[in-house]
């Protein structure tokens, strides 16, 4: 028999149908350990209204363990102690990542730089300058290897210090013409990726790839940016958890301006420097920020629900999301039992789970 590897029942929990970022937590903290958790889900589906989810197997988890090796990456788990601390805060923090490169470099101070992938030309000479000046200072410069901003900001501060968080699985570089960057990045930086390797990139995958991006920063800066663009996204995702937005401005008469514009109009930091980058990024008091282990113990699940209680939750819901602190208040039941209701119908696939904390009934 192999030897066990704890890896196994973890990865096997995350890769399994219905399973969250949220649930996973819930699941580990209600049960103790990701091997409970996975003999507790045909039950809790089963009390949900719908079918046993599909759990990932032992031998598929141990094929992309060793695709994942054989890559040169490994695994990092939000239960680690090396996992970055402003990441774990967010309320649906990636259990697990997949890594290449320099992990030291989350560490030290990140700031992300985000913006419009039909950049113009002097956007990107901005965003290159000001990722080169932001690395020479100590400063990690955390994006997302898309096309434009993305690229100026990584080709800028590869030297110093970047980190390129992906959509795909590690081993698929998208768009194509960034592969050499990409792989730049995994070797003289930190290349990091939600994805299994293999995964190729999807539209509902860059979403989650921007969470990240804004989670692992304690800021994030926007260089050019439609009103309605991936860009905005991060930097409302920064908002929600708490974290500085800046914007470069631009001329009104160019549509790539308009989204930085709104942002400043809406109380952005307007920066035109790394200097006015480098004051917005204040230290951050540790005593501040939960370890990453806390993040199970920080939200109570309770044990069971009774079927009048999941009625009233479910009554609740509708396609539209709802923020689940008004799910609580609305049901006058405790926050513990809504959760767990809550944990049942998306383990039965008839929930959904979206930024902002709230929920929906799945479509």
């Amino acid at each position: 028999m192999a030897d066990a590897d704890p890896r196994i029942d973890r990865l096997r929990l995350i890769r399994s149908a219905n399973v969250g970022p949220i649930t996973y937590r819930q699941l580990v903290a209600r049960f103790g350990s990701a091997t409970a958790a996975l003999d507790a889900l045909p039950h809790l589906a089963a009390r949900g209204g719908g079918r046993t989810p599909v759990i990932a197997s032992e031998d598929a988890v141990r094929r992309e363990i060793a695709r994942t090796e054989r890559l040169g990456a490994r695994y990092l788990f939000l239960d680690d102690a090396d996992y970055p601390p402003l990441l774990a805060e967010i309320e649906n923090a990636p259990p697990a990542l997949i890594l290449r490169g320099r992990l030291a470099l989350l560490a030290r101070p990140c700031v992300a730089m985000v913006g419009a992938r039909n950049a113009s030309a002097a956007a990107c000479r901005f965003a290159r300058q000001l990722a080169e000046a932001l690395a020479g200072e100590g400063i990690t410069v955390v994006s997302g290897l898309a096309r434009g901003i993305d690229t100026a900001a990584h080709a800028g501060s590869l030297a110093g210090g970047t980190v390129g968080v992906i959509a795909s699985g590690i081993d698929i570089a998208f768009p194509p013409e960034n592969a050499a960057l990409q792989e730049a990045v995994a070797e003289r930086g930190l290349l990091v990726a939600e994805q299994p390797p293999g995964t190729e990139p999807r539209a509902r995958h860059f979403p989650y790839r921007n969470r990240i991006i804004a989670g692992l920063s304690q800021g994030t800066v926007v260089v050019e940016a439609a009103p309605k663009s991936g860009s905005l996204i991060t930097a409302r995702l920064a908002a929600e958890a708490g974290r500085e937005v800046m914007a470069v401005p631009g001329s009104p008469l160019d549509p790539r301006a308009q989204g930085c514009n709104l942002l400043i109009r809406e109380g952005a930091t307007l920066i035109q420097s790394a200097a006015d980058v480098a004051e917005m990024l204040r230290p951050i008091d540790p005593r501040s920020v939960r370890s990453p282990g806390s993040r199970y113990a920080a939200e109570p699940v309770a044990e069971d629900a009774g079927e009048a209680e999941r009625r009233r939750v479910t009554d609740l819901l509708s396609p539209v999301p709802v923020p689940v602190d008004e799910l609580v208040r609305q049901s006058a039941l405790p926050a513990a039992v809504v959760q767990i209701v809550l944990l049942e119908l998306e383990l039965a696939g008839r929930l959904e789970r979206h930024a902002g904390g709230r929920a929906s009934l799945a479509g």
